[in-house]
Protein backbone atom coordinates (compact mmCIF):
# COMPACT_ATOMS: atom_id res chain seq x y z
CA UNK A 1 0.00 0.00 0.00
CA UNK A 2 1.38 3.71 -0.82
CA UNK A 3 0.10 5.98 0.93
CA UNK A 4 1.11 9.95 0.62
CA UNK A 5 0.98 11.93 3.77
CA UNK A 6 0.68 15.72 3.43
CA UNK A 7 2.65 17.71 6.09
CA UNK A 8 3.66 14.93 7.99
CA UNK A 9 6.14 17.21 9.94
CA UNK A 10 3.27 19.77 11.95
CA UNK A 11 1.83 18.85 14.48
CA UNK A 12 5.14 17.64 15.04
CA UNK A 13 3.04 14.40 17.10
CA UNK A 14 2.20 13.61 13.63
CA UNK A 15 5.08 11.34 13.36
CA UNK A 16 3.06 9.20 15.25
CA UNK A 17 0.79 8.48 12.67
CA UNK A 18 3.37 7.55 9.99
CA UNK A 19 5.05 5.35 12.57
CA UNK A 20 2.36 3.23 12.90
CA UNK A 21 1.21 2.71 8.86
CA UNK A 22 5.03 2.31 7.88
CA UNK A 23 5.12 -0.77 11.27
CA UNK A 24 2.03 -2.32 9.50
CA UNK A 25 4.07 -2.69 6.40
CA UNK A 26 2.68 0.48 4.63
CA UNK A 27 4.96 2.40 2.04
CA UNK A 28 4.54 6.22 4.15
CA UNK A 29 5.08 8.60 1.26
CA UNK A 30 6.18 12.58 2.69
CA UNK A 31 5.26 15.80 0.95
CA UNK A 32 6.40 19.13 2.84
CA UNK A 33 7.86 22.71 2.27
CA UNK A 34 10.45 22.00 5.16
CA UNK A 35 13.98 20.11 4.23
CA UNK A 36 14.57 16.95 4.92
CA UNK A 37 16.85 17.58 7.14
CA UNK A 38 14.66 19.75 9.40
CA UNK A 39 12.31 16.89 10.21
CA UNK A 40 12.93 15.17 13.90
CA UNK A 41 14.73 11.81 13.92
CA UNK A 42 11.43 9.83 14.57
CA UNK A 43 9.71 10.58 11.19
CA UNK A 44 12.48 10.57 9.19
CA UNK A 45 12.60 7.49 10.17
CA UNK A 46 9.01 6.62 10.16
CA UNK A 47 8.82 7.51 6.31
CA UNK A 48 9.58 5.55 3.38
CA UNK A 49 10.23 8.27 0.86
CA UNK A 50 10.31 12.22 0.85
CA UNK A 51 9.84 15.15 -1.55
CA UNK A 52 10.61 18.30 -0.21
CA UNK A 53 8.63 21.18 -2.56
CA UNK A 54 9.13 25.19 -3.10
CA UNK A 55 5.73 25.78 -1.74
CA UNK A 56 2.47 23.77 -0.01
CA UNK A 57 0.52 26.57 -1.47
CA UNK A 58 1.50 26.14 -5.29
CA UNK A 59 -0.51 23.34 -6.51
CA UNK A 60 1.69 22.00 -9.28
CA UNK A 61 4.69 21.88 -6.90
CA UNK A 62 2.19 19.15 -4.81
CA UNK A 63 1.16 18.04 -8.18
CA UNK A 64 4.40 16.80 -9.28
CA UNK A 65 5.80 15.50 -5.87
CA UNK A 66 2.50 12.94 -6.05
CA UNK A 67 3.28 12.36 -9.59
CA UNK A 68 7.18 11.17 -8.75
CA UNK A 69 5.63 8.86 -6.58
CA UNK A 70 3.34 6.90 -8.47
CA UNK A 71 6.29 7.08 -11.11
CA UNK A 72 8.13 5.07 -8.53
CA UNK A 73 6.16 3.30 -6.51
CA UNK A 74 2.82 2.84 -8.32
CA UNK A 75 -0.85 3.72 -7.79
CA UNK A 76 -1.49 5.89 -4.53
CA UNK A 77 -3.79 4.11 -2.36
CA UNK A 78 -4.16 7.65 -0.03
CA UNK A 79 -3.67 10.67 0.49
CA UNK A 80 -4.31 12.42 3.71
CA UNK A 81 -3.07 15.16 6.14
CA UNK A 82 -5.17 15.03 8.95
CA UNK A 83 -5.37 18.70 9.16
CA UNK A 84 -8.58 20.58 8.25
CA UNK A 85 -5.94 22.92 6.25
CA UNK A 86 -5.20 20.92 3.67
CA UNK A 87 -8.63 19.23 3.01
CA UNK A 88 -9.09 20.82 -0.34
CA UNK A 89 -5.56 19.92 -1.34
CA UNK A 90 -6.32 16.64 -0.59
CA UNK A 91 -9.32 16.01 -2.33
CA UNK A 92 -8.00 17.71 -5.77
CA UNK A 93 -5.06 15.61 -5.76
CA UNK A 94 -7.46 12.45 -5.10
CA UNK A 95 -9.46 13.64 -8.32
CA UNK A 96 -6.74 14.32 -10.21
CA UNK A 97 -4.61 10.97 -9.33
CA UNK A 98 -8.15 9.04 -9.24
CA UNK A 99 -7.08 7.81 -5.59
CA UNK A 100 -10.62 6.36 -4.44
CA UNK A 101 -9.85 6.47 -0.79
CA UNK A 102 -11.36 9.47 0.69
CA UNK A 103 -13.36 12.85 -0.59
CA UNK A 104 -12.82 14.10 -4.04
CA UNK A 105 -13.56 17.77 -5.44
CA UNK A 106 -17.32 17.34 -5.92
CA UNK A 107 -17.71 16.06 -2.18
CA UNK A 108 -15.45 18.08 -0.07
CA UNK A 109 -18.05 20.99 0.32
CA UNK A 110 -19.72 19.15 2.75
CA UNK A 111 -16.72 19.17 4.99
CA UNK A 112 -15.49 22.75 4.56
CA UNK A 113 -19.04 24.64 4.17
CA UNK A 114 -21.05 25.22 7.39
CA UNK A 115 -24.26 25.95 5.14
CA UNK A 116 -23.55 22.31 3.84
CA UNK A 117 -22.80 21.08 6.79
CA UNK A 118 -26.20 22.22 8.32
CA UNK A 119 -28.29 20.37 5.71
CA UNK A 120 -26.49 16.92 6.47
CA UNK A 121 -26.87 17.31 10.31
CA UNK A 122 -30.29 18.01 9.16
CA UNK A 123 -30.76 14.90 7.06
CA UNK A 124 -28.87 12.82 9.91
CA UNK A 125 -32.13 14.14 12.22
CA UNK A 126 -29.67 16.30 14.27
CA UNK A 127 -31.41 19.46 15.49
CA UNK A 128 -29.03 22.83 14.53
CA UNK A 129 -29.41 26.34 15.13
CA UNK A 130 -32.01 28.31 12.76
CA UNK A 131 -29.32 30.20 9.86
CA UNK A 132 -28.90 32.27 7.10
CA UNK A 133 -26.70 33.59 4.07
CA UNK A 134 -26.27 37.09 4.35
CA UNK A 135 -25.57 39.83 1.98
CA UNK A 136 -27.52 42.95 3.19
CA UNK A 137 -28.21 44.58 6.31
CA UNK A 138 -31.84 44.45 5.89
CA UNK A 139 -31.64 40.22 5.26
CA UNK A 140 -29.59 40.24 9.06
CA UNK A 141 -32.23 42.54 10.48
CA UNK A 142 -35.29 40.46 9.15
CA UNK A 143 -33.12 37.42 10.39
CA UNK A 144 -32.75 39.00 13.91
CA UNK A 145 -36.39 39.63 14.20
CA UNK A 146 -37.29 36.46 14.16
CA UNK A 147 -34.40 34.95 16.24
CA UNK A 148 -33.33 38.11 18.41
CA UNK A 149 -30.33 39.37 19.73
CA UNK A 150 -27.25 37.91 19.90
CA UNK A 151 -26.62 36.77 16.77
CA UNK A 152 -23.25 34.82 15.86
CA UNK A 153 -21.31 35.34 12.03
CA UNK A 154 -18.65 33.62 10.73
CA UNK A 155 -17.51 32.36 7.54
CA UNK A 156 -18.86 30.22 5.96
CA UNK A 157 -15.49 28.50 4.94
CA UNK A 158 -13.37 28.22 8.15
CA UNK A 159 -11.11 27.10 10.22
CA UNK A 160 -11.22 27.06 13.82
CA UNK A 161 -13.32 30.07 15.41
CA UNK A 162 -11.56 33.17 13.63
CA UNK A 163 -13.14 35.90 12.28
CA UNK A 164 -15.99 34.55 13.78
CA UNK A 165 -18.20 37.52 15.72
CA UNK A 166 -20.82 37.80 18.86
CA UNK A 167 -23.25 40.61 17.82
CA UNK A 168 -25.26 41.81 20.62
CA UNK A 169 -27.25 44.74 19.36
CA UNK A 170 -28.38 46.85 16.35
CA UNK A 171 -25.61 49.22 16.74
CA UNK A 172 -22.60 46.05 16.53
CA UNK A 173 -24.52 44.59 13.36
CA UNK A 174 -24.35 48.13 11.13
CA UNK A 175 -20.73 48.02 11.93
CA UNK A 176 -20.69 44.72 10.75
CA UNK A 177 -22.07 45.35 7.72
CA UNK A 178 -19.83 48.77 7.31
CA UNK A 179 -16.87 47.86 8.14
CA UNK A 180 -15.97 44.38 9.02
CA UNK A 181 -18.34 42.47 6.27
CA UNK A 182 -15.98 40.73 4.02
CA UNK A 183 -15.88 39.90 0.36
CA UNK A 184 -16.77 36.07 1.39
CA UNK A 185 -19.44 34.40 2.05
CA UNK A 186 -20.47 34.41 5.67
CA UNK A 187 -23.28 32.59 7.95
CA UNK A 188 -25.43 34.34 10.38
CA UNK A 189 -26.47 31.73 13.10
CA UNK A 190 -28.78 32.35 16.07
CA UNK A 191 -27.30 32.08 19.45
CA UNK A 192 -27.38 29.09 21.48
CA UNK A 193 -26.27 29.15 25.32
CA UNK A 194 -24.95 25.60 25.38
CA UNK A 195 -21.68 23.84 26.44
CA UNK A 196 -19.36 22.74 23.64
CA UNK A 197 -19.01 19.02 23.39
CA UNK A 198 -17.25 16.69 20.27
CA UNK A 199 -17.39 13.22 19.31
CA UNK A 200 -14.16 12.24 18.71
CA UNK A 201 -12.93 8.92 16.84
CA UNK A 202 -12.16 7.00 14.14
CA UNK A 203 -14.41 5.32 11.49
CA UNK A 204 -14.25 2.23 9.65
CA UNK A 205 -15.42 1.88 6.09
CA UNK A 206 -18.97 1.29 6.91
CA UNK A 207 -18.97 4.75 8.93
CA UNK A 208 -18.85 3.08 12.19
CA UNK A 209 -16.89 4.36 14.83
CA UNK A 210 -14.51 1.77 16.26
CA UNK A 211 -13.04 4.24 18.76
CA UNK A 212 -14.81 6.81 20.21
CA UNK A 213 -14.25 9.91 23.08
CA UNK A 214 -15.86 12.53 23.86
CA UNK A 215 -14.22 16.39 24.87
CA UNK A 216 -15.75 19.35 26.61
CA UNK A 217 -14.82 22.57 26.27
CA UNK A 218 -16.12 24.43 29.56
CA UNK A 219 -15.71 27.90 27.53
CA UNK A 220 -15.78 28.59 23.89
CA UNK A 221 -13.15 28.49 21.76
CA UNK A 222 -14.32 32.14 19.94
CA UNK A 223 -14.62 33.19 23.81
CA UNK A 224 -10.89 32.10 24.12
CA UNK A 225 -9.36 33.51 20.77
CA UNK A 226 -11.20 36.63 21.33
CA UNK A 227 -10.17 37.59 25.24
CA UNK A 228 -6.91 35.69 24.61
CA UNK A 229 -7.61 33.83 28.03
CA UNK A 230 -6.44 30.41 29.34
CA UNK A 231 -7.42 26.98 27.54
CA UNK A 232 -9.14 24.08 29.46
CA UNK A 233 -10.75 21.46 28.13
CA UNK A 234 -11.17 18.11 28.67
CA UNK A 235 -11.48 14.08 27.34
CA UNK A 236 -13.98 12.78 29.44
CA UNK A 237 -14.10 9.09 31.03
CA UNK A 238 -17.32 7.92 29.73
CA UNK A 239 -18.81 9.15 26.40
CA UNK A 240 -22.48 9.75 27.13
CA UNK A 241 -25.14 7.66 25.26
CA UNK A 242 -27.26 10.41 24.01
CA UNK A 243 -23.93 12.23 22.19
CA UNK A 244 -22.84 8.41 21.05
CA UNK A 245 -26.22 7.86 19.19
CA UNK A 246 -26.30 11.49 17.38
CA UNK A 247 -22.87 11.08 16.42
CA UNK A 248 -22.84 7.94 15.01
CA UNK A 249 -26.37 9.18 13.12
CA UNK A 250 -23.57 12.08 11.63
CA UNK A 251 -21.19 9.46 10.29
CA UNK A 252 -23.56 8.07 8.60
CA UNK A 253 -25.27 11.00 7.27
CA UNK A 254 -21.74 12.38 5.91
CA UNK A 255 -20.73 9.01 4.80
CA UNK A 256 -17.17 9.25 6.68
CA UNK A 257 -15.62 6.26 5.40
CA UNK A 258 -12.21 5.22 6.62
CA UNK A 259 -11.90 8.80 8.71
CA UNK A 260 -10.44 10.52 11.89
CA UNK A 261 -13.24 12.76 12.84
CA UNK A 262 -14.14 15.55 15.43
CA UNK A 263 -17.88 16.21 15.26
CA UNK A 264 -18.94 19.38 17.56
CA UNK A 265 -22.18 19.41 19.37
CA UNK A 266 -23.97 21.97 21.41
CA UNK A 267 -25.90 20.32 24.65
CA UNK A 268 -28.20 23.16 25.39
CA UNK A 269 -27.83 25.27 29.02
CA UNK A 270 -31.88 26.21 29.03
CA UNK A 271 -34.46 25.53 27.16
CA UNK A 272 -34.55 27.18 23.13
CA UNK A 273 -37.68 27.62 21.39
CA UNK A 274 -38.25 25.50 18.77
CA UNK A 275 -34.78 23.38 19.17
CA UNK A 276 -35.03 21.50 22.59
CA UNK A 277 -34.88 21.27 26.00
CA UNK A 278 -31.96 21.87 28.60
CA UNK A 279 -29.61 19.05 28.27
CA UNK A 280 -30.74 18.36 24.69
CA UNK A 281 -27.64 18.04 22.09
CA UNK A 282 -27.71 20.46 19.17
CA UNK A 283 -25.24 19.83 16.22
CA UNK A 284 -22.67 22.48 15.24
CA UNK A 285 -20.13 21.60 12.79
CA UNK A 286 -18.34 18.35 11.30
CA UNK A 287 -14.39 17.79 11.02
CA UNK A 288 -13.25 15.40 9.23
CA UNK A 289 -9.68 15.34 10.77
CA UNK A 290 -8.13 14.71 14.17
CA UNK A 291 -9.46 16.91 16.77
CA UNK A 292 -6.91 19.86 17.17
CA UNK A 293 -3.08 20.05 18.98
CA UNK A 294 -2.27 16.96 21.35
CA UNK A 295 -6.30 16.00 21.41
CA UNK A 296 -5.43 12.50 20.05
CA UNK A 297 -2.54 12.30 22.63
CA UNK A 298 -5.17 13.01 25.19
CA UNK A 299 -7.91 10.26 24.38
CA UNK A 300 -5.05 8.00 24.02
CA UNK A 301 -4.35 8.62 27.91
CA UNK A 302 -7.86 8.92 28.86
CA UNK A 303 -8.71 5.37 26.64
CA UNK A 304 -5.45 4.22 27.67
CA UNK A 305 -5.16 3.05 23.56
CA UNK A 306 -3.04 3.88 21.04
CA UNK A 307 -5.59 5.94 18.73
CA UNK A 308 -2.39 6.47 15.84
CA UNK A 309 -2.28 2.58 15.89
CA UNK A 310 -5.99 2.29 15.60
CA UNK A 311 -6.22 4.51 12.77
CA UNK A 312 -3.36 3.19 11.02
CA UNK A 313 -4.96 -0.59 11.09
CA UNK A 314 -8.58 0.56 10.02
CA UNK A 315 -7.51 2.32 7.33
CA UNK A 316 -5.22 -0.49 6.00
CA UNK A 317 -6.96 -3.63 7.05
CA UNK A 318 -10.24 -2.27 7.57
CA UNK A 319 -10.09 -3.50 11.41
CA UNK A 320 -7.84 -2.81 14.11
CA UNK A 321 -5.98 -5.07 16.70
CA UNK A 322 -6.09 -2.84 19.22
CA UNK A 323 -7.77 -3.81 22.60
CA UNK A 324 -10.27 -1.43 24.02
CA UNK A 325 -11.03 -3.29 27.16
CA UNK A 326 -8.49 -1.26 29.13
CA UNK A 327 -9.26 1.53 32.31
CA UNK A 328 -10.29 4.41 31.47
CA UNK A 329 -9.28 7.88 32.75
CA UNK A 330 -10.36 11.72 32.51
CA UNK A 331 -7.59 13.97 30.81
CA UNK A 332 -7.24 17.10 31.39
CA UNK A 333 -5.62 19.94 29.14
CA UNK A 334 -4.63 23.54 30.87
CA UNK A 335 -2.93 26.06 28.88
CA UNK A 336 -1.96 29.16 30.13
CA UNK A 337 -0.56 32.43 28.28
CA UNK A 338 3.08 34.22 28.51
CA UNK A 339 1.75 37.48 28.80
CA UNK A 340 -0.31 36.07 32.46
CA UNK A 341 0.98 35.78 36.09
CA UNK A 342 0.55 32.87 37.96
CA UNK A 343 0.71 32.32 42.15
CA UNK A 344 2.10 28.83 40.60
CA UNK A 345 4.50 28.38 38.81
CA UNK A 346 5.34 25.17 36.03
CA UNK A 347 7.59 23.19 39.42
CA UNK A 348 4.66 24.21 41.52
CA UNK A 349 2.15 22.38 39.09
CA UNK A 350 4.82 19.62 38.64
CA UNK A 351 5.06 19.16 42.49
CA UNK A 352 1.59 19.28 43.17
CA UNK A 353 0.26 17.13 40.54
CA UNK A 354 3.24 14.17 41.06
CA UNK A 355 2.77 11.20 38.83
CA UNK A 356 -0.15 12.51 37.45
CA UNK A 357 0.94 14.94 34.89
CA UNK A 358 1.69 12.75 31.96
CA UNK A 359 2.93 15.79 28.99
CA UNK A 360 3.69 19.08 29.02
CA UNK A 361 4.26 21.15 26.21
CA UNK A 362 5.03 24.73 24.58
CA UNK A 363 2.16 25.11 21.89
CA UNK A 364 3.79 26.38 17.98
CA UNK A 365 3.07 30.01 17.67
CA UNK A 366 0.28 29.38 14.88
CA UNK A 367 -1.79 26.97 17.30
CA UNK A 368 -1.24 29.49 20.42
CA UNK A 369 -4.18 31.77 19.69
CA UNK A 370 -6.83 29.42 20.39
CA UNK A 371 -4.76 26.99 22.28
CA UNK A 372 -2.42 29.25 24.71
CA UNK A 373 1.14 28.84 25.26
CA UNK A 374 2.34 26.56 28.12
CA UNK A 375 0.37 23.50 28.23
CA UNK A 376 -0.20 21.04 30.78
CA UNK A 377 -2.00 17.58 30.27
CA UNK A 378 -3.30 15.27 33.43
CA UNK A 379 -4.52 11.96 33.70
CA UNK A 380 -6.93 11.45 36.83
CA UNK A 381 -9.33 8.68 37.68
CA UNK A 382 -11.92 11.41 39.34
CA UNK A 383 -13.35 14.64 38.37
CA UNK A 384 -13.16 16.26 40.88
CA UNK A 385 -9.08 16.24 40.93
CA UNK A 386 -9.45 17.52 37.48
CA UNK A 387 -11.34 20.23 38.66
CA UNK A 388 -8.72 20.73 41.34
CA UNK A 389 -6.05 20.69 38.35
CA UNK A 390 -7.98 23.64 36.63
CA UNK A 391 -8.26 25.80 39.63
CA UNK A 392 -4.81 25.52 40.58
CA UNK A 393 -3.37 26.35 37.21
CA UNK A 394 -5.33 28.59 36.81
CA UNK A 395 -4.43 30.91 40.02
Amino acid sequence: MNFIFISPDFPKSYFNFCRELKKIGVNVLGISQNSYYSLSNELKESLTDFYQVNNMEWYDDVYRAVAYFASKYGKIDYIESNNEYWLELEAKLRTDFNVTSGKKDNDIKFFKSKEAMKVCYKKARVPVARFIIPTTLEEGIKFIEEVGYPVIVKPDNGVGAYNTYKINNYEELERFYKYDFPPIKYIMEEYINGELISFDGISDNNCEPVLFSNEVFPTPVMELVHSQGDVFYYSNKECPKDLEKAGRKVLKGFNAKNRYFHLEFFRLKEDKVGLGKKGDILGLEVNMRCPGGYTPDMINFARSANTYRVWAETLAWGVTNEDMSHPKYYCGYYARRYQNHYNHSSEDIMNRFNGKIVMHEQMPEVLAGAMGNDAYFIKTDSFEELMEFEKYCSE
